[in-house]
């Protein structure tokens, strides 16, 4: 399959429910990529063609509730859609995969390597959300809005979550992803994840062993201090003897998709390593 064809929906059944995926189908070390709270698994449009090309099997996944995948679940935390992750990952039976998590997908790609060590062959964190922190007066505003003014409110949120360089698509994206949204049982999930706590996932950084890149955007509104934040996801990670902190000049909450070529240039040598280790391995 060519990396711009486009690729059917599949399906991850599990309890409560189903999980959206799509699937290159290419070969190559395996590469299973989580979106955000509020997003699709379009989200990694820019990285899919370029990780193909690279030589990866690369597939994306839509959260619970959102997208492709059904609505109505009874829990839409950070660790079950961990164990999402990992049941896909076992489904694909292509062997442990290198996840890729942004956002509250981060905290799910965090928890899933820290609980499922044999499932996962390296991690990469993209603006994660792997703890609780403190929200300031924007953050509070943007949650009360999420809560009481539906999708449009959530889509005035997420844009302003671009900072310098919007993708040339983003007024097409947004207009599907609204559309998506406002699909019955579609919000409920944005608004149980949108109050949901991480603080299952911090105490487990600790038990991640996997080769981990960290990539922060360096005006990602959503933290307080991105930089700092970057560093103490590094800082917690004690048992990881490989990781890596990348910051993003100039993005915001989504560098994959507001700077790929940035992102790219830090992610494929990062890939490559884990690649070259695996070889030295077996």
């Amino acid at each position: 399959m060519q990396a711009n064809e486009k690729r059917i929906t599949e399906y991850l059944e599990v309890a409560g429910g189903r999980i959206a995926f799509d699937d290159t189908k290419t070969v190559g070390p395996l590469i299973v990529c989580v979106p955000g709270l509020g997003d699709v698994r379009a989200s990694y449009r820019f990285l899919v063609p370029q990780l193909v090309a690279a030589g990866y099997r690369v597939v994306t996944m839509d959260l619970r509730g959102h997208g492709e995948s059904s609505v109505g679940w009874s829990d839409y935390s950070d660790t079950a859609v961990a164990g999402d992750v990992v049941a896909l990952v076992r489904l694909l039976n292509a062997g442990p995969a290198i996840l890729i998590g942004n956002s509250y997908g981060g905290a799910a790609v965090a928890y899933a390597a820290a609980t499922e060590p044999s499932a996962v062959a390296g991690l990469v964190l993209l603006d994660a959300f792997v703890r609780d922190i403190p929200q300031g007066a924007f953050q509070r505003l943007g949650v009360w809005a999420v809560a009481h003014m539906g999708a449009s409110a959530w889509m005035s949120y997420y844009k302003s979550l671009y900072k310098t360089t919007p993708p040339a698509d983003l007024n097409d994206y947004n207009k599907a992803l609204t559309a998506n949204l406002k699909q019955p049982g579609r919000y409920d999930a944005v608004n149980a994840m949108m109050v949901a706590s991480h603080a299952a996932i911090e105490p487990r950084l600790a038990e991640i062993k996997a080769s981990t890149l960290i990539v922060v955007g360096s005006q990602d509104p959503d933290f307080p201090d991105p930089a700092g934040e970057a560093r103490l996801i590094g800082e917690k990670l004690t048992s990881v003897a490989n990781k890596q902190v990348e910051m993003i000049e100039g993005a915001g909450h989504y560098p994959h998709a507001e700077k790929p070529e940035q992102v790219l240039a830090v992610l494929l040598p990062f890939l490559q390593s884990l690649r070259e280790d695996a070889h030295h391995d077996a």
